[in-house]
């Protein structure tokens, strides 16, 4: 009995297929260039593939954060520390997609879509990290600001730290440095 050989690209390897493909694409095309359809045509998967991983083309630059972010948010609801639960973003972050994009954000044309995108990361972290300071005594008003001012030191390491990843300085080490700011 023969196996024949499956189609198509492993499941594992399809989300990084995809956004190097994005990522290509939007340095020689331009984001806005770029569509949902050239992404699957260069990464060789269907439309639905790439909509099991992302819901929208800006998510393939995001993903990477978005699961260190997710995953911090889930710690920090169960109590753990504030401090170490930020760091950990950091612990898990590669430069990706993301990187690529805000060292290329002109040459991609997306320097808007990413500052959007940045705010709304920034106060989803900001909302969890409040909840959290308010869980913990702290009044609203001071946890308001206290966790845009942390939301706001993890966002600024990321960018700090893409614009440094040929240097070779850790995330987790940027990061801390902005949080020690913050």
């Amino acid at each position: 009995m023969t196996t024949e050989p499956r189609s198509g690209r492993p499941r594992a390897s399809s989300r990084e297929v995809l956004a190097e493909a994005a990522c290509e694409l939007f340095l020689e095309q331009g984001y806005d260039a770029t569509s949902v359809s050239d992404i699957t045509r260069r990464a060789g998967v269907s439309r639905s593939s790439f909509f099991n991983y992302f819901s929208a083309k800006s998510d393939v630059l995001w993903s990477g954060f978005d699961e260190q972010a997710d995953a911090a948010t889930a710690r920090l609801r169960e109590g753990e520390p504030v401090d170490e639960c930020l760091a950990g973003i950091g612990e898990g972050l590669a430069p990706d997609a993301l990187a690529l994009a805000i060292t290329n954000a002109v040459a991609m044309g997306i320097s808007a879509e990413l500052d959007r995108d940045r705010a709304v990361r920034q106060f989803r972290l900001q909302r969890e990290l409040a909840a959290r300071c308010v869980r913990d005594g702290m009044p609203e008003l001071a946890a308001q600001v206290r966790a845009g001012a942390l939301s706001a030191a993890v966002l600024a390491a990321v960018w700090a730290w893409a614009d440094r990843t040929a240097s070779g300085r850790p995330l987790v080490e940027v990061l801390e440095a902005a949080l020690a700011l913050a």
